[in-house]
């Protein structure tokens, strides 16, 4: 029997930070806890009492795959974050559903796959100068480039060439962001432990992350809105904001395999692993408990 499974996957794409200090706190409180890949057919999660989605970085590349993961997982022992909230994070709209709770979001053009929209009727429709297009289900800035005004020829080409397979978004550049950074607010467990500062990132780049120190309070504020306006409660999340002329703005929420930099909070890796205690408890049950 494992007592934990921590979900990763077979070739990661790079280093995962969080993964040596979460097993040696675990592991310092007498749980067992194994990695296992996700995209590993000989991996048994069913013999997991408890599966925590840690560095699963490749589940874009097949997301009907990871999908059908999520539920078998599901159906066998409690996962984390749930599945629901794991399936519907996976694809971006998530974005517009929020805006329409009431969370302020950058604003966000769905481009369905094949659905041969015109990037310069989106732009002026919106007002849009510079752009961002990236596709709808995505990780590690896949496939996320930024086009100025002057480079429309080369944007509707990216823009073609994703929904040719898949959905696409496409956003306002916004300057604000090489100026201040794009916040992440790492939330645990009902409590935001930390913020990091990160600078623009497109494909091919390398993250450059700073720890934040100046978070404001209408960030805070954004973070807390964003949590309040999902549908049931999360053990974790990254909350992704930018700074627009109006404040701060969600650009993306991160409920499936979000790296936390424990590094940067030792109360997040406890509060973290006291969530995974907590959870792991309840799994088991009293009678197991007692036995245990």
């Amino acid at each position: 029997m494992i007592e934990i499974a921590l979900a990763s996957c077979a070739v990661l794409p790079e280093p995962d930070p969080d993964e040596a200090p979460l097993l040696s706190a675990l592991r310092d409180r007498d749980v067992k806890a194994e990695i296992l890949a996700w995209d590993d057919p000989s991996a048994r999660f069913d013999l997991a009492r408890l599966t925590i989605i840690r560095s699963t970085w490749n589940y874009h590349r097949t997301p009907g795959r990871f999908a059908r993961w999520v539920r078998d997982v599901a159906a066998r022992c409690p996962l984390f974050n749930p599945a629901e909230i794991v399936l519907w994070n996976m694809h971006k709209r998530y974005l517009l559903e929020l805006s329409g709770r009431g969370v302020p979001v950058l604003p966000t053009e769905l481009v369905a796959q094949d659905g041969h929209q015109s990037l310069a009727a989106i732009k002026r429709d919106r007002g849009w100068s510079d752009v961002v297009i990236k596709p709808a289900v995505s990780a590690g800035s896949r496939a996320t480039r930024r086009f100025a005004a002057h480079e429309a020829i080369d944007a509707q080409a990216h823009l073609a060439a994703i929904t040719a397979r898949e959905d696409a978004l496409v956003q306002p550049y916004v300057p604000q962001i090489e100026q201040r950074g794009e916040r992440s607010l790492v939330w645990v467990d009902g409590q935001i432990t930390h913020a990091l500062c990160k600078a623009p990132r497109f494909d091919g780049d390398v993250e450059g992350i700073t720890l934040a120190e100046d978070v404001t309070d209408e960030e805070l504020a954004v973070a807390h809105r964003v949590i309040d306006a999902l549908a049931r409660p999360v053990f974790y999340a990254r909350i992704d904001l930018v700074t627009g002329d109006t404040g701060p703005l969600l650009m993306e929420l991160e409920l499936i395999e979000p790296s936390l930099y424990f590094d940067a909070s030792r109360i997040c890796l406890e509060r973290f692993v006291e969530g995974v205690l907590q959870r792991y408890g309840a799994a088991l049950g009293p009678s197991a408990k007692q036995s245990k």
